[in-house]
């Protein structure tokens, strides 16, 4: 089964774990179409694929954000909405996960210290990379 996970935003996160191997087959950032397009090429040829992805739309708690990050909360929010219609129209499995059911915010040394993966990495990709890591 590949499992993929997606943080999505502008900058969309996502990873893919392969559960045969047990490692990452990629972790990146792209743009939200692209990260569309990846996800119908794979459907393309594969049946075993399961996504998880953060749904901003389950935060309840924004602190003293201020407007501008309150603005960027609702983009995600929608974001988060175009995801569940595109999968739900591809027909794929998939898990919507609340902000606080997921380790993010890592920085590099402690996502390789956790994951053991060596290579670049983006606050983003380690964040979808986490919503997957270990299935």
């Amino acid at each position: 089964m590949l499992h993929i996970g997606i943080d999505t935003g502008v900058h969309t996160g996502i990873a893919y774990w392969n559960d045969k191997d047990k490692c990452f087959d990629l972790i990146k950032t792209v743009k939200i179409h692209q990260a569309m397009e990846m996800i119908l090429g794979l459907v393309k040829h594969r049946t075993d694929i399961k996504i998880r992805f953060e749904d901003a739309r389950q935060r309840k708690w924004f602190g003293s954000a201020g407007r501008e990050q309150l603005q960027g909360a609702g983009s995600i929010k929608r974001d988060c909405g175009i995801w569940e219609d595109f999968l739900k129209d591809l027909d794929l499995e998939f898990e919507m996960v609340a902000p606080k059911h997921n380790t993010t915010k890592l920085n590099e040394k402690m996502f390789e210290k956790i994951t053991g993966y060596k290579g670049r990495t983006s606050e983003h990709s380690r964040d979808a990379a986490m919503l997957v890591f270990g299935y």
